[in-house]
């Protein structure tokens, strides 16, 4: 994970933009409830770590174990060229559930991946219909590509076998940007009338301004990032990233601040509170209300 921080501050100690705006209307605090709300969903994400046989047979340990009636349909990948992930079925939830693993900083292949900051338009084949004019973050589209027919294929058996019409994908990190690329693949495939929403923590910019406005027209999208995690951060502004919408920011009190727009630039959020360059490594993990990231 260093790596990653090393090589995109090269290009951060330029400038670093702030939005030509001033802080948007309220920012409003998270009541416990609501923020308990998201506890079943980033254990989802946080099992994305564990191997695609551990979470196949549905037994992972306390991320498992903390939803116990979880029914596992598909998973993939091997931690290294492929990111683990896998697709099932929470009965209490009535949703299809897709996760993918995060940056291991073990595994090589997933650091490099982070690293390849080259805007590019999404891949015509799997994003058919979809403007040019929309850039995303190079490696993190490759990731995507690499796990997108596998996981579309067991999207659509589980709904159909568990009738149900909602489908929540879920990520940490790297993970979280494959999801946020799944979240507009998944819906140009799957049948009208299917619905998606999704929760990510941690979540790195993934693509331009195009990019951004696609997915807040588009896209059901909560990004949760922790205190003074640099990873949100990157890549920057200036290298013609943007976050889109959904950010709802854990401050250094525990706060959960919901931020309204795009990169809010407001010290309660997390662009006006972190700099990639004196942000806190140790919390890009967590705690998210008690549950720390990993397998």
């Amino acid at each position: 994970m260093t790596y990653i921080i090393a090589v995109l501050l090269a290009a951060a100690v330029q400038a670093f933009p702030f939005p030509s705006i001033s802080t948007r209307q309220s920012i409003t605090a998270l009541t416990t409830s609501q923020i308990d709300q998201f506890t079943p969903y980033t254990y989802y994400a946080s099992a994305g770590y564990c191997t695609n046989m551990q979470t196949l047979a549905w037994d992972c340990g306390t991320n498992c174990n903390a939803n116990p009636d979880f029914k596992p349909v598909a998973s993939g990948g091997n931690g290294d060229s492929v990111q683990y992930w896998f697709v099932g079925y929470d009965p209490n939830l009535d949703t299809v559930i897709v996760s993918h693993q995060g940056t291991d900083p073990s595994e090589i292949l997933p650091l490099v991946t982070d690293v390849d900051v080259v805007l590019v338009p999404l891949n015509p084949i799997l994003f058919p219909g979809i403007s040019s004019d929309i850039e995303v973050h190079d490696g993190f589209q490759n990731a995507q590509a690499s796990t997108a027919t596998d996981v579309l294929s067991a999207v659509e058996s589980t709904l159909s076998t568990y009738d149900t019409n909602l489908v929540t994908m879920v990520g940490h990190s790297l993970g979280a940007a494959i999801s946020l690329l799944d979240s507009v693949y998944l819906p140009l495939w799957l049948p009208e009338g299917t619905t998606f929403n999704t929760i990510d923590y941690g979540l790195p910019r993934v693509g331009n301004q195009a990019f951004a406005n696609y997915v807040d027209a588009h896209v059901h999208l909560t990004h949760i990032n922790n205190k003074e995690d640099p990873i949100p951060s990157l890549p920057t502004l200036s290298m013609g990233y943007v976050h889109p919408a959904g950010e709802v920011h854990i401050e250094d009190s525990g706060e959960w601040a919901a931020c309204p727009g795009q990169d809010n630039p407001s010290t309660q959020c997390s662009v006006g509170d972190v700099k990639p360059w004196n942000g806190k490594l140790d919390d890009h993990d967590g705690p998210y209300n008690g549950v720390e990231m990993g397998c």
